[in-house]
């Protein structure tokens, strides 16, 4: 399994030390062996002590850690990694006959860096984000037959947009283990959604907002209530759900916008109960003065590395401002951002800056993040990456 060995710089191992998974190329004094992308090797210090155990590949992160033992890792590090994260999300309530949908694997967070595996009812959906587990795709799927034995009826492998370099263009998505018909009907707080893994965005649903979902729906009774980037629709469904008065979706997206239609209609809602718009949502929200009671931003990344960081600031600025300005007074704004380079304050701070410019007087009710089956390691907060507040508009 080890083809090579990676020698640190001197005072480069304490990162490592202290848990963090991650390597950058700076760090490396000396890379020992015919050492390919994808390949493992073993970390050692300046003095030659193994410090763990992890994937190798030629960037600015050189190595991602999956093991801090001195041991070599063994065959089953894979089937051991799974089966603790099924049962962290046992243990936290999130598998049941009303939740059939779940992240199983949260990269960093399950010790399992590069790695994404969402469950949905029977079938896994592996998305490899490094060339180390891209190489260990077949054994990831070994492992999840190991693990979840006749829980998991397919595994469907889809990184050819998230993988790295030129291995992206070669690579085709496609099963692995078994095979599954999509759409695909999965229960999230008894709530029904179609997933459609093959066509759909990411792995095909957004898991990370079930619970920020659940708690939105205990705003929604006898709202007026715009759901903006709609996506699937899931907020939607919750605030119907609630007993919302009036939900209108929207999207830039045809295609979005008839997925929350077939979800609306899954889940026993009529056209007068909920209404979708087609449109850009700066666009839509133009002439929507005292329109709404509550309002949903949940817009996707605005800035996915750090030099399109101020350009997102500015969107998120804009955004906040103009749904400020038209909601109803004493009204209720859930606004989020999934940009990793956007921090907890600075979006915090932007959102500040969007009241002052829209002269509303505002006060933060919740501070929202991931749902818990997207955990964060302590020892790596970059794994924290959705913000929301919830806030009341006077």
């Amino acid at each position: 399994m080890i083809k090579g060995r990676v020698q640190l710089k001197k005072g480069k191992e304490f990162s490592i030390q202290r848990f963090h998974p991650w390597i950058f190329s700076g760090a490396i004094g000396k890379l020992e062996g015919a050492v390919m992308d994808g390949d493992w090797v073993t970390v050692v210090s300046a003095g030659g002590k193994v410090l763990g155990h992890g994937h190798y590949q030629n960037g600015s992160i050189a190595v991602r850690m999956l093991s801090f033992l001195k041991a070599e890792p063994s065959a089953d590090l894979y089937r051991e990694k799974i089966e603790a994260a099924y049962t962290l999300r046992e243990k936290a309530g999130i598998v049941s006959n009303d939740t059939t949908a779940f992240r199983l694997i949260h990269g960093e967070g399950d010790g399992l860096p590069g790695l994404i595996i969402d469950f949905y009812e029977g079938v896994a959906v592996v998305q490899a984000h490094s060339f180390g587990m891209h190489a260990d795709r077949n054994l990831i799927s070994e492992a999840l037959r190991k693990v979840l034995g006749q829980k998991l009826i397919a595994v469907y492998y889809k990184s050819k947009a998230t993988l790295p370099g030129k291995v992206k263009e070669a690579q085709q998505d496609g099963y692995l283990f078994g095979m599954a018909a999509v759409p695909h009907v999965v229960l999230e707080h008894a709530h029904k959604f179609y997933v459609d893994w093959e066509e759909g965005q990411k792995t095909g649903f957004f898991l990370d907002q079930r619970e920020n979902r659940k708690l939105l729906s205990e705003f929604s009774s006898g709202k007026k209530v715009l759901n903006t980037f709609c996506y699937t629709g899931g907020f939607s469904v919750y605030a119907l759900q609630g007993s919302a008065a009036l939900v209108h979706s929207v999207d830039a997206s045809e295609k979005a916008i008839e997925l929350t239609r077939k979800n609306i209609e899954l889940n026993g809602f009529s056209a007068t109960q909920h209404e979708c718009f087609a449109i850009d949502t700066f666009e839509f929200l133009k002439d929507k003065n005292d329109v709404y009671d509550l309002i949903i931003l949940d817009p996707p990344a605005f800035a996915k590395h750090r030099d399109a960081r101020h350009q997102a600031v500015k969107g998120y600025q804009r955004l906040n401002a103009e749904a400020m300005k038209v909601i109803k007074k004493g009204g209720i704004l859930f606004t989020f951002s999934c940009s990793q380079v956007v921090d907890r304050q600075l979006f915090y701070d932007t959102v500040v800056s969007a009241a002052i410019q829209a002269g509303r007087d505002v006060k933060v009710l919740y501070q929202l993040t991931q749902s818990p089956d997207h955990p964060v390691s302590m020892f790596h907060p970059e794994g924290e990456y959705l913000k929301g507040l919830v806030l009341y508009v006077a």
